[in-house]
């Protein structure tokens, strides 16, 4: 036999190799393509699936009666997925969707740090036409689509804008603080918007689909199960349309706020803030110019009056002297005060009328100042400022709609903060009256009022009552409970002293019914830097009260001429269940009579 050459050798040697190695490739591509065929087969499905957020539906508003207050409404919005978007088309794209220059370019800017295809929000609220465009001039503006999302609609006739608040796309910062969230979501930005939105967001679901190598969507991937989303949850407001109705028409042209509460349950009826703004700007894309125009205002419609705006409450304070001194023995039912017309202490302070020996009933009824300047140095500064806490004044009531002023109770530590030990005592004389430093935000004083109502007992105020799972079935947030722990007697006899002040020959007596009987208070506060404030504080039907009201109208004098009347329109939309309320009028009371 021949032997081999050595060249031979290496010949059939890498001969061998080369079919050591097809043999396995070819067994590879055997399992591959025939035995485990369904299992890459599904992986590299798998590969090409783009699972697609499925938003749900925000929870709605509900007032106490069921009418629908806030609703969804259908809208388009375009988007773009930034790792198939051409960027040479943002002029072209910004033209279609009617925003500024450098929208597309700021949007992809900010939203850097996320997954490129994270599909971004250009525009909500564009209409069909856009829409059109898009679908048709596709292959012209890779990533860009539309989908179908859903923004707020309000009932036409209530706004409450500063208790609804509204919702806007997250900011990075939130992102950052909650992964359920993804860029261009809408998130509850104040009011009760912001603080149910857990509650009202519901739970996003996916479903899944296949894409083809331009990512265009091709058909549902079947493997994978779809997670339907969860609607929000629906909020019931203690809200009553007719009276946030009325109260917001009464308002309207004026600077001021009326809070209406139930007195039993601490349930807001009507919370109204003018001047207000629109809620609707806020649905879309709000216009720089419309923030700009908000902010400037110098009426500052975006400031909640109704939490926030903290004044004298004039002599609707007048009430909780007199319940301090009662209560503590420093005076009884039958106890008079003598009233020539003024007060000296230092100087003169003056009241609306001689009154003579007055009793508490009737100090209330006709809001005789001399009775309160003197009683208020039997009382002593921090025994009243005890009793102003178990009402909840000087302090926040913690309403859910999260934005709310202090007010001030001052007492003998925060005078002597200010003057030193010696603080001069005839600051007293307009603390008794309920002007100085004293100062009280509108939702106080119906809080207050709500309190006097009934007795001493309610609960912590709230917009919302509950919320309606998904069955429809009703469930009641729990409330703090409040007790002032004020005897029944005191109560029975400073609401016979508010009767009077409608009923009797009191200071407003313009809103006296012979159908439903009113009980109130007038107040007048002094304001340095204008015209005086009118404020009225009430509750009707006087034997079995549903509803007390506390209005203040800025800059607008008398408490009886423009406050009571107002607050009398809230009551009876409520009371009347929206009948048409007649015989409301608007009188000067006698100059003796107001305060």
């Amino acid at each position: 036999m021949k032997a081999f050459s050595g060249e031979g050798y290496r010949r059939t040697f890498v001969y061998f190799i080369i079919m050591i190695l097809g043999a396995v490739y070819g067994l590879r591509l055997f399992q591959l393509q025939i035995v485990q065929h369904s299992e890459y087969d599904e992986k590299s499905a798998e590969n090409s699936v783009k699972p697609i957020e499925d938003i749900p539906l925000r929870g709605v508003f509900y007032d106490r009666n069921m009418k629908l207050l806030v609703e969804n409404t259908p809208t388009y919005t375009i988007r773009i997925v930034p790792a198939e978007y051409d960027t040479t088309k943002n002029s072209l794209l910004e033209q279609i969707c009617g925003v500024p220059e450098g929208t597309v370019r700021s949007l992809l800017q900010k939203n850097k740090q996320f997954s490129r295809f994270v599909p971004l929000k250009v525009k909500r609220g564009v209409d069909f036409k856009a829409v059109g465009w898009v679908e048709e001039n596709s292959s012209q503006l890779p990533g860009v689509s539309y989908i179908i999302e859903m923004q707020r609609g309000y009932l036409d006739s209530v706004m409450a804008s500063h208790v609804y608040g509204y919702t806007k796309e997250i900011s990075p910062k939130q992102l950052e603080d909650d992964d359920y969230y993804a860029p261009g979501d809408l998130i509850g930005y104040n009011g009760i918007e912001r603080k149910y939105e857990q509650v009202l967001r519901g739970v996003k679901g996916y479903k899944y689909v296949v894409v083809d190598a331009r990512r265009r969507e091709v058909h549902n991937f079947k493997q994978l199960k779809n997670i339907p989303s969860v609607k929000g949850e629906d909020l019931v407001l203690g809200f009553d349309a007719n009276a946030q109705k009325t109260a917001e028409k009464e308002l309207r042209g004026k600077i001021g706020a009326v809070v209406a509460i139930e007195p039993s349950t601490g349930e807001i009826i009507a919370m109204a803030s003018s001047p207000t703004y629109d809620l609707n700007e806020f649905s879309y894309f709000t216009p720089k110019e419309y923030i700009q125009q908000l902010y400037t205002d110098p009426a500052k419609p975006l400031f909640n009056r109704a939490t926030m705006a903290a004044h004298p409450p004039g002599s609707t304070f007048k009430v909780l002297c007199a319940m301090t001194a009662l209560e503590e023995g420093v005076i009884n039912e039958s106890t008079t005060l003598h009233c020539g017309g003024s007060f000296t202490f230092g100087r003169s302070f003056k009241c609306h009328g001689a009154h003579g020996a007055i009793n508490v009933v009737s100090a209330i009824e006709h809001s005789c100042n001399v009775f309160f300047y003197q009683l208020i140095f039997k009382i002593g500064l921090d025994r009243l400022k005890t009793y102003a806490e178990k009402f909840g004044l000087g302090k926040k009531t913690g309403i859910d709609i999260m934005e709310e002023a202090r007010g001030l109770i001052p007492s003998t530590q925060y005078y002597e903060k200010i003057y030193g030990k010696n603080w001069p005592q005839g600051i007293l004389v307009s603390l008794g009256i309920g002007q100085g430093e004293v100062s009280l935000t509108p939702l106080q004083l119906a809080s207050y009022c709500g309190l006097i109502a009934n007795n001493g007992k309610s609960y912590k105020p709230h917009v919302v009552k509950g919320y309606l799972d998904e069955k429809k079935q009703y469930h009641p947030f729990p409330f703090e409970p409040i007790n002032t722990g004020i005897s029944q007697k005191t109560f029975d006899i400073v609401k016979r002293g508010m009767f009077l002040v409608v009923n009797g020959g009191g200071t407003a007596t313009n809103i006296k019914r012979s159908d439903i009987m009113f009980a109130g208070k007038t107040g007048t506060a002094q304001n340095p830097h204008g015209k005086d404030h009118s404020i009225f504080m009430g509750f009707a039907p006087f034997d079995n009260p549903k509803i007390a009201v506390a209005v203040l109208v800025e800059n607008a004098g008398f408490g009886a001429t423009w406050a009571a009347p107002i607050a009398q329109k809230v009551m009876l939309a409520y009371l009347l269940k929206g009948q048409p309320v007649q015989g409301v009028t608007v009188a000067n009371p006698a100059p003796n009579q107001e305060d």
